[in-house]
């Protein structure tokens, strides 16, 4: 480690401000802090001193969702596996998933962190950590069959429109990964819904699929009153048709463990979102006539879709969602609300979570301010009284 800080420390110079290539000043910092810790440091008493900065938070959540990419590799294969019929080994699923995910992980990398790095040389500051997650969720909750070129333009879209567009990381409003999705659903909808783009080569080569296999995702097969969904367990462990790594709620519960064991995510929007689910899912089956979506049990609707994963890794984005401690409990409750809310009263999109959050991310500030306010005033009211 050494030898990478003095090699770092002898081009310090050259990419500095007067230096041969000091307009590639952003681009040079950027590494030298990945690679160590900045060695600039606060001491004044009114800084809070922490070892921690916002590199190895990212790298925190990174780590909190491995589990549910190495999951979504191996379901990958054994999805494709199951739809033509193939006898694969854990290992050649687990190939074939890893060969399937690698170029959406690049693609979103590369387009992403490309524009990333673009823009902080433009602007002359110091290239965004953001997107180190941003970057590994996008592809996370896409389908594995998307085109490329579609998930590029999706990438660009949620950088620019999503993070620069506002200043950059920090002041985005909405979630970057979510805006991608979002991007694909209303502008290419098509490879992104249906049944063929949730399972590898599925689309392509349709006429080799095993007779029965429609690689329908529950949620699908549930609200179209298909029969042969899947059980509360099978969904719960994640081997069915999804997004790549929002099938197993076993490995999304890993990661929850890591982010709250960590304090990088609140523990309270995640418990939050999970009652308002069920209120509305209990509600919705107290209500309901025998055999609708609505009379389908509440719990299901927590391992189905995208439910767990956004309910851990997207409405937890400290960015974009409500900083107080109250405001984070109303939203929660109300993205988990509303995600249940969509999927049995909008049969256009029954997916429901990504527009619940991007709602909520929309309303958060109005949550806080209004947390605020009725704290200001129960304090006005006590200095009176005294």
């Amino acid at each position: 480690m050494n030898w990478i800080l003095k090699t770092m420390d002898k081009m310090r110079p050259t990419f500095s401000k007067g230096g041969k290539l000091g307009w590639l000043h952003s681009t040079y910092d950027a590494f030298e802090t990945f690679a160590a810790v900045p060695a600039t440091t606060t001491t004044g008493r009114v800084h809070i001193k922490d070892a921690v900065d916002i590199k190895r938070v990212m790298i925190v959540v990174v780590m909190a969702l491995m589990p549910a990419f190495c999951f979504g590799m191996w379901n990958t294969g054994d999805q494709h596996s199951l739809a033509f019929g193939l006898q694969w080994g854990f290992w050649m699923k687990v190939w074939y998933g890893f060969y399937r995910i690698l170029p959406l992980i690049l693609v979103s990398y590369i387009v992403g962190l490309g524009i990333e790095f673009a823009v902080a040389q433009v602007r002359g500051h110091e290239v965004n950590e953001g997107y180190l997650v941003t970057g590994f969720i996008i592809p996370l909750i896409m389908p594995i069959d998307i085109p490329l070129w579609v998930l590029a333009l999706a990438v660009a879209f949620a950088v620019i429109f999503g993070k620069e567009i506002f200043g950059g990381t920090g002041m985005n409003i909405w979630n970057p990964a979510l805006l991608a999705r979002a991007f694909v659903f209303f502008a290419y909808p098509s490879t992104i819904t249906g049944d063929s783009v949730w399972i590898g080569g599925l689309g392509k080569h349709a006429d080799k699929v095993v007779d029965g296999f429609s690689g329908a995702t529950p949620l699908a097969q549930v609200a179209d009153g298909i029969a042969g969904a899947p059980d509360f367990m099978q969904m719960f462990i994640g081997n069915i048709p999804g997004s790549v790594g929002e099938t197993s709620t076993i490995a999304i519960l890993l990661g929850a463990i890591l982010l709250i064991w960590t304090g990088v995510a609140s523990w309270k929007i995640m418990v939050s979102c999970v009652a308002g689910a069920l209120a509305v899912g209990f509600l919705a089956n107290g209500l309901a006539e025998p055999g609708t979506f609505a009379a389908y049990p509440a719990v299901n609707h927590l391992v189905m879709g995208g439910f767990a994963f956004g309910a851990v890794f997207m409405a937890t984005d400290p960015v974009s969602s409500a900083q107080t401690e109250t405001g984070k409990w109303i939203y929660g409750f109300l993205i988990g609300a509303m995600c249940v809310i969509l999927r049995l009263f909008n049969p256009g999109y029954r997916e429901g979570m990504m527009l619940a959050i991007l709602l909520m991310n929309t309303m958060a500030p109005l949550i806080d301010w209004c947390v605020v306010r009725k704290n200001v005033r129960r304090r006005e009211k006590r200095a009176v009284a005294k």
